[in-house]
């Protein structure tokens, strides 16, 4: 045998950087499939109409749809079929401000909220499972890395 088949050539970075996102990639989706499933049978949510009631959770003065599309980066089409629903079911409320009848501030509900802290308490829980083998240093070292990744490929400075 050769030396270059006992060591073989490293891979480029380039190519060690696209396996990186793949694994990503790859785990964000994992551990998003568990929770879509999870939500869906033990408390009949879906992942996007969770993700609405956690947006509205954070602003209890509610908010627009046009600023709940934009942070949820769904169109306000796709907003709207989420909210109709969970009007239906009395977890959100949607008002017209006394001072412009065209739009819509959308807030939970007091059995919204209600239900909506027993669906975080048990998310919470549900990821801290899945993130189990990562100790407090480890996730605190992948955040920061992470929180970096995320910086740069929207173009922010790093300070």
């Amino acid at each position: 045998m050769t030396v270059a088949k006992l060591n073989p050539a490293p891979r480029p970075v380039s190519k060690q950087r696209l396996r990186l996102w793949l694994r990503l990639l790859r785990a964000a989706r994992a551990i998003e499939s568990e929770l879509r499933e999870r939500l869906r049978k033990e408390y009949a949510i879906t992942m996007p109409q969770f993700d609405v009631m956690a947006a509205l959770a954070r602003r209890q003065g509610g908010m627009n749809m046009t600023e709940l599309s934009r942070m949820l980066m769904v169109s306000n089409g796709n907003v709207t079929g989420i909210i109709d629903r969970l009007a239906a079911e009395k977890l959100v409320l949607r008002q017209a401000p006394a001072n412009d009848r065209r739009s819509f501030i959308v807030r939970l509900t007091p059995k919204g909220a209600s239900q909506f802290a027993v669906v975080a308490k048990a998310h919470e829980g549900w990821v801290d499972e899945l993130l189990a083998d990562f100790d407090a240093g480890e996730a605190d070292h992948l955040i920061e890395m992470l929180g970096g990744l995320a910086s740069h490929s929207r173009g922010e400075k790093q300070s």
